[in-house]
């Protein structure tokens, strides 16, 4: 999954025996691969750039959900797609 990043310019590094950290300038998620054919994704997004997020893994072929939260936990916006 990292491998998808690294091809559109973000940069990637391991983070844990089967996790990766990848980021750009806008954007640092950590990459998990979870139960079955699933990734969960999770970090910080410019809120500005939210729906850029939504386009690169639609660029990459993915399903996803995204969820944007304050910081107080309270949800902004939610993308499927």
């Amino acid at each position: 999954m990292a491998q998808h990043f690294v091809r559109t310019g973000w940069s990637s590094r391991s983070s844990s025996w089967h996790g990766y950290e990848v980021e750009t300038s806008w954007c640092q998620l950590e990459v998990e691969p979870i139960d079955g054919p699933d990734v969960l994704l999770n970090g910080v997004v410019d809120p500005q750039r939210f729906d850029e997020l939504g386009g690169v893994l639609h660029r990459l072929g993915l399903s996803y959900s995204l969820e944007l939260y304050q910081g107080d936990d309270t949800l902004v916006r939610e993308m499927h797609g």
